[in-house]
């Protein structure tokens, strides 16, 4: 372990939790730090809610305006390749300050970059920024971009904020709380910013998310977080330690190849997403299917809130893969024939299990991993897992599009779907739908039968009856876990 480097101005450094008398006594209470993690967890529903909601209104508007499926291809492609680049960064910078300085510093950074926005916005006339061939348009994206990416580091600070606040046997029903906000927010933009744009035009639309972003910097000024007030030792380095991520997640085994797991299961999630709107434009209206989709997404809140009412169980990990064999049930059957009730009932249970998959891994990862390198573990993993479905969209779209859809479409195809998948213009969506289900339900059968399972599991177990506190240990041995 090496000392601390001195922090940027403004970022106060993350000491240790190890010595009682370096923590900060005034919120010890379980009380008192249900009301702090409280109060983070809706600031950040707000910070997400926001970001969403003019990143989304960006995308609309470059349509709408350019009827350019490059531009928002491009936009949208970058920024889920800056997620997964940054993340490690991230993590460091988490690991390396205090989790409510680097939150507070995140916010910060974001209400600039909007405020920078507004600014161009209102300088720039519409014909330059809406000319794709000029700098204009792009520099007024890069920025927005820039904002909404950074804000991400937030999300890493408050995983690690749920293992300073709150207690082992409770961090899974906080983690399913964190699922519900991140729900509400996928749903709130999917809606908000289509009408913003059309009812407000995109400049009264960023008037609004700087202001919302204003109301969330300031409200996270006012609270406070039971944190060290020494300096601690740290093994993070500099701004983007990829090499002490690598060894923060290879010291605990089996840890990478859960995170492998879940970004496999990623890499088949990224199929419905890139074939979820063609599917569902195809049975409902446009006006109607953002409707349809933003009532199918309300399973997302109700995942996240049956998580904080009954927690994961005992094993987490084995939560996970039921319900990753659950999804891969629905997957395979909620296209089986075109009816759109079934189609809109797989899809409320299928966002029903998401929270489940990722608190299952965040509060393993919280109880095993030590609080000084949580937050690089938390940012490989993103890095990993948000690479991993757009991938698999740029993949499986051109394959639908040039071969499977004119295949199930053609007379012989049809005939030969039609016992299995019924009749109608989606049956190959249907049929890809199908085998990724299937591939789902085997790998989640496999990784039964590993011994990685079995070891993950013994160790987040020694962990839980131990009741030791992850954020305390520094050696597998003072963990309590096999090597």
């Amino acid at each position: 372990m090496t000392e601390h480097e001195p922090a940027p101005a403004g970022v106060a450094e993350s000491p240790s939790l190890a010595d009682p008398d370096d923590v900060d006594t005034s919120l010890r209470s379980p009380a008192q730090r249900s009301r702090t993690f409280a109060g983070i967890l809706v600031n950040t529903a707000l910070a997400n809610i926001t970001t969403s909601y003019l990143w989304f209104a960006l995308t609309f508007w470059v349509y709408l305006e350019t009827r350019n499926v490059i531009a928002t291809g491009v936009i949208g492609g970058a920024y889920m390749l800056l997620i997964a680049l940054s993340s490690i960064s991230f993590g460091t910078f988490v690991d390396r300050y205090r989790k409510l300085a680097v939150m507070r510093f995140a916010a910060g950074f974001t209400l600039v970059m909007f405020l920078l926005a507004g600014v161009m916005f209102l300088l720039t006339p519409a014909a330059s920024l809406l000319d794709l061939t000029q700098p204009w348009f792009w520099i007024f994206a890069v920025i927005i971009l820039v904002g909404a990416v950074v804000e991400n580091m937030r999300n890493v600070a408050l995983s690690t904020v749920v293992t300073i606040l709150i207690e082992p046997d409770r961090r899974a029903n906080a983690n399913g709380l964190v699922g519900m906000v991140q729900g509400l927010a996928f749903i709130v933009t999917s809606v908000l910013s289509g009408l913003s744009v059309g009812l407000l035009g995109m400049g009264w639309t960023v008037v609004v998310a700087v202001a919302l972003t204003a109301l969330a910097f300031a409200h996270l000024l006012t609270l406070r977080l039971p944190e060290e007030v020494r300096v601690a030792a740290t093994d993070a380095h500099g701004a983007f330690d990829l090499r002490g991520s690598v060894a923060a997640v290879l010291a605990i085994g089996g840890l990478f190849a859960l995170i492998l797991f879940t970004t496999f299961n990623n890499f088949i999630g990224g199929v419905y997403m890139a074939l979820m709107d063609p599917y569902g434009l195809e049975m409902f209206p446009v006006e109607l299917w953002g409707a349809v989709f933003a009532l199918g997404s309300t399973g997302f809140i109700v995942g996240g809130a049956l998580i904080g009412k009954f927690g994961l169980g005992s094993n987490p990990l084995r939560t996970m893969l039921i319900a990753v064999m659950v999804m891969g049930v629905l997957g395979a059957v909620f296209t089986l024939r075109e009816w759109a009730w079934l189609y809109v009932a797989g899809i409320w249970l299928y966002l029903v299990l998401i929270p489940f998959v990722e608190a299952a891994e965040q509060t393993v990862i919280q109880q095993v991993v030590p609080l000084p390198q949580q937050g690089r573990v938390f940012g490989f993993a993103m890095a990993f897992e948000s690479a991993a479905a757009p991938i698999t969209a740029f993949l499986i779209a051109p394959i639908a599009q040039f071969w499977i859809i004119p295949y199930a479409r053609s007379a012989e195809g049809a005939a030969q779907l039609a016992p299995l998948l019924g009749e109608g213009t989606s049956r190959g969506i249907a049929l890809i739908f199908l085998v990724a289900g299937i591939i789902m339900i085997a790998a989640a059968l496999l990784a039964f039968l590993t011994p990685v399972y079995r070891r993950v599991s013994a160790s987040y177990a020694q962990a839980a009856a131990q009741g030791l506190e992850t954020a305390g240990s520094s050696s597998p041995a003072e963990r309590g876990r096999p090597d």
